[in-house]
């Protein structure tokens, strides 16, 4: 399953779908990012029809990042019809995403 490039141009419309979808806010300078990717991916994959995964750059997207308090990276945001639904700060292993993500998947 591919990953959604979210920007301002398609936030709302991305954030705002019956299916949840997990912003990944990240910067390809990242190590901690680069290593949680595969983990959405698998998760992702595991779970199509539960839940999406959004990639948004803040290095490209800066004001959306300010605009949801992202102070560090990678921050995870879930959105469920346009309202923020979990806050995940920090790499964690697959199995602690999942906890952190039960209620959705």
């Amino acid at each position: 399953m591919a990953n959604i490039t979210v920007t301002t141009d398609n936030f709302a419309e991305v954030t705002n779908g019956d299916v949840p979808i997990l912003v990944d806010f990240w910067a390809e300078w990242c190590g901690p990012c680069r290593m949680v990717a595969p983990i959405l991916d698998d998760i992702a994959s595991e779970h199509p029809d539960k839940i999406r995964i959004g990639k948004l750059n803040v290095d490209e997207q800066p004001a959306l990042a300010a605009q949801h308090d992202v102070m560090s990276i990678p921050t995870m945001i879930l959105f469920h019809e346009g309202k923020e639904q979990r806050r995940i700060v920090g790499a964690r292993p697959k199995h602690a995403m999942e906890a952190e993500l039960s209620q959705f998947l």
